[in-house]
């Protein structure tokens, strides 16, 4: 969708040039989600330093005296923090480099002031449901955090998009503690994903840009297409091409998924319009015999 945007806003560009970029879009993806991974342990291991401080303190206090690195000095994180894998990963991608030691202690001090994690620190029986509580609001914490946003941003120009695939991502990740060796791979972009579909999608889209607009135009009714948002209507294209040439999609998908996206991308009412447009074109697509899926009830 944003490769198609941007080609939207300069007719100069060449599809040869948008896959290019996507194919780097696609590989910092996966950059973002090592590096949340990444910053999320270091943060942690940070009570290793809170634990030495609190140790050469003159006069500690009793909080002091009972405080543990446990955030960090458990079964569950160093799964990941002890990973030959996941660490080839974060060099091979030179993440450790971007890392800063002062945004690593301010995210670990903030945290560190919240009722939950003093909780945490007090029980003495923690089970591992409780150390991915706690590691989930540890993540949470960043995440809200007012610098945060802008932070990543500087490290990834594209953040704000795959905000949302990365956050739920580590949640999955630390829902799955202790991850298996190589766990990263689950989130690793394949050719499946990224060549089979997106290029193919992307490259059908672009290629056959009048025919999917002569389809879509007759649905409009009262609506002008000079009238539809611009990214609605290449929710729409996008969602046709995907009706009618990926046959093990099911339709109930496609509508679902680009509802969904229109919720983060376009206006309010565009999840709305979405839904009553492409509604009517799998309707008239079925009546003409058009769409064509593998497997029962895909066409529902």
């Amino acid at each position: 969708m944003q490769m198609l945007y941007t080609m939207s806003r300069d007719k100069d560009l060449q599809l040869d040039e948008v896959l290019v970029n996507y194919r780097k879009n696609i590989k910092t993806s996966f950059e973002l989600y090592l590096y949340n991974v990444l910053q999320l342990i270091k943060i942690a291991e940070y009570a290793k330093n809170d634990a030495s401080q609190r140790a050469a303190k003159h006069l500690p206090t009793e909080e002091d005296k009972t405080f543990t690195s446990k955030i960090y000095d458990n079964d569950l994180i160093q799964s990941i923090a002890t990973n030959s894998g996941f660490w080839e990963e974060v060099a091979g991608h030179n993440l450790e480099k971007r890392l800063d030691v002062d945004t690593i202690r301010r995210y670990y001090v903030d945290f560190s002031k919240t009722d939950e994690y003093k909780a945490f620190l007090k029980k003495e029986d923690n089970s591992p449901q409780d150390f991915k509580n706690i590691l989930l609001l540890l993540f949470r914490s960043c995440t809200s955090n007012e610098s945060f946003d802008e932070e990543m941003e500087g490290l990834f120009p594209c953040w704000l998009d795959d905000k949302s695939l990365v956050v739920g991502s580590m949640k999955k990740t630390v829902k799955a503690l202790p991850v298996k060796p190589d766990f990263y791979e689950g989130y690793r972009p394949t050719n499946e994903t990224s060549v089979d579909f997106g290029e193919v999608l992307l490259s059908k889209v672009s290629n056959e840009d009048k025919e999917l607009l002569a389809i879509i135009e007759p649905t409009l009714k009262n609506w002008d297409v000079d009238r539809v948002a611009i990214i609605d209507m290449i929710l729409l294209k996008m969602a046709l091409s995907e009706l009618l040439s990926f046959p093990t999609i099911p339709t109930k998908v496609t509508l679902n998924e680009f509802v969904e996206i229109s919720k983060l991308y376009s206006t309010d009412k565009s999840k709305d319009f979405i839904n009553g447009i492409l509604d009517r074109l799998m309707k008239q697509l079925n009546k003409d015999g058009k769409i064509n899926k593998e497997g029962r009830g895909l066409k529902e």
